[in-house]
């Protein structure tokens, strides 16, 4: 897993957590690639590339390296085949931009203003034209200048067409691919699983593409009879209105696609769970895929269920471009949750070191939480629809809107309360009336009210961000409230309960507010 998975993950974690807590019934299903191309590379990796004792020895490690490999040489030769095509088309832009700033503006402002529109358009296409000739050119280089990467390539000059093949091969029923793919499965979700157990993350179900493998004739066939689909030069299509191209169920060659065994999924969760709404949450890129699938299902029959993309951008580096490590690969998910941590412990050694405190015993525990909770606020703060730059520095800040933030403001209030010697449960056994001395408290009260109202605005548009802004917000205000108002030292006693009882209930909001996004609370900090 890598840093492209964290959004799908976390958001799809929060909105089931929030949507079961306001009274749904919800059943979650991670829909796992267990299927598709990924594992012809690694089969092809394992028939010609594999080390036996290295594979026993270590089998995830090993089918992850094979997996880069293949996925390197494949590269490469797609970069070999399609460089002059592009490099073709950044020349052609190149001429239609030099045609473009050649010629005079217009006198008349609004045609001006449209001439410098597909200017600004023109400069930025060919940005992107030279980007992906950039891209091409490094994953050659990666190759050509290794020795042994550069011999590989030249005695697998076919690895990209064999890759499918051994595809096509485990979907047909192949005896050795099946083999192969029942034999590295259980390793694949073996890494899987250690990683959504660091999040703290499950599922209902993990029925992956596999699960519905031999559903997909069905589909296609059910689609043909009601004369919903037809062939299309040899491949079988359903023609939609509102689209220019049909979405395809069925190659040429017989081979099923994305979009058939999305149909198959729709029918299934249909019949056995009969849900209100699906909710499919994946990056924006799939938005046509979507369109096209929702129309179709429809189409077939599947009108009394809503069907919702829940759409989000991508996370970015500094350079404002997908998040990289410094070598060009897609950062790792694990790795980046070791990072989290790591730096999660330097923020708690800092925060003692100037208090002068040593460290609690239970240190890297709460760093851990700490680190991971950074993590996961820092995309679910975002409004998903937006691209985000990624900061460990930024998400780990003691000050802002960040889960650390809220998490220190959770450990200041029940450290307040150790001190009042009372507790959570205590005051929630026997609450009083509140009373307002002074502004903020009222403040402060309203603002602990806004919280089911806040649960509400996230399910307008599944939109998380909204719940952590409250959170923020909130916090904020309890701040604003202990800087202004003794609690311990309160001057009457009905004063000091009731405020006992407003740290108590921000407390308590906080913890089940970050609680709904996924995030756990540490008592001490």
């Amino acid at each position: 897993m890598h840093v492209g998975h964290i959004r799908s993950t976390v958001i799809g974690d929060s909105l089931s957590k929030i949507i079961r807590f306001l009274g749904h019934q919800v059943v979650t299903d991670n829909h796992l690639g267990d299927w598709g191309t990924q594992f012809g590379m690694i089969i092809y990796g394992l028939k010609h590339f594999s080390d036996e004792a290295e594979y026993r020895q270590n089998p995830i490690g090993h089918l992850s390296g094979l997996y880069r490999l293949v996925r390197k040489l494949v590269d490469f030769h797609e970069a070999v085949a399609g460089l002059p095509r592009q490099e073709q088309l950044c020349t052609e832009q190149q001429r239609r931009l030099e045609q473009l700033q050649a010629q005079p503006l217009p006198a008349d402002k609004r045609e001006a203003k449209e001439r410098t529109k597909e200017l600004e358009k023109a400069v930025l296409r060919l940005d992107e034209l030279r980007e992906e000739v950039a891209g091409l050119q490094a994953k050659i280089a990666a190759v050509r200048q290794d020795a042994r990467l550069n011999g590989l390539a030249a005695a697998h000059s076919r690895i990209d067409a064999a890759v499918l093949e051994e595809t096509a091969k485990l979907h047909s029923g192949d005896e050795e691919n099946l083999r192969l793919w029942r034999e590295v499965l259980p390793y694949c979700r073996e890494d899987m699983q250690r990683i959504y157990s660091r999040l703290q993350i499950s599922f209902d179900h993990e029925l992956g593409e596999s699960f519905y493998h031999e559903m997909l004739g069905p589909v296609v066939a059910s689609l043909r009879q009601r004369g919903l689909a037809r062939e299309s030069e040899g491949a079988v299509c359903v023609f939609l209105e509102g689209f220019e191209t049909p979405m395809i169920i069925q190659k040429r060659d017989g081979a099923f696609l994305y979009s058939t065994s999305d149909l198959a999924t729709i029918e299934y969760r249909v019949k056995t769970w009969n849900p209100d709404v699906i909710l499919y949450v994946v990056d924006h890129r799939q938005h046509e895929h979507f369109e096209k699938l929702f129309a179709a299902a429809r189409l077939w029959g599947y009108r009394d269920v809503e069907l919702v993309h829940v759409s989000f951008g991508t996370v970015l580096g500094d350079d404002g471009k997908p998040f990289k490590t410094r070598a060009g690969d897609t950062v790792g998910l694990e790795s980046l949750l070791d990072e989290a941590e790591s730096r999660a412990n330097q923020v708690l050694a800092e925060l003692h070191g100037e208090a002068g405190d040593p460290l609690p015993g239970d240190a890297g525990r709460i760093a851990e939480v700490i680190g991971i909770g950074a993590l996961k606020y820092a995309d679910l703060s975002q409004n998903r629809a937006s691209d985000y730059k990624f900061s460990y520095d930024k998400m780990l800040e003691l000050k802002g809107n960040t889960a650390t933030y809220s998490q220190y403001c959770y450990a200041r209030v029940m450290g307040i309360l150790r001190n009042a010697e009372a507790t959570l449960e205590s005051l929630a056994a026997s609450p009083g009336p509140l009373e307002f001395a002074e502004p903020i408290e009222r403040t402060l009260a309203l603002a602990l009210a806004r919280f089911g109202e806040t649960l509400e605005e996230v399910l307008v548009d599944y939109r998380p961000n909204l719940l952590a802004g409250y959170l923020f917000e909130l916090t904020q205000t309890f701040f604003r409230f202990y800087d202004q108002c003794s609690v311990v030292q309160a001057a009457t006693a009905e004063l000091r309960t009731s405020r006992l009882q407003l740290c108590a209930l921000t407390a308590l909001t906080i913890r089940t507010g970050l609680g709904l996004l996924g995030i756990e609370v540490v008592e001490r900090m």
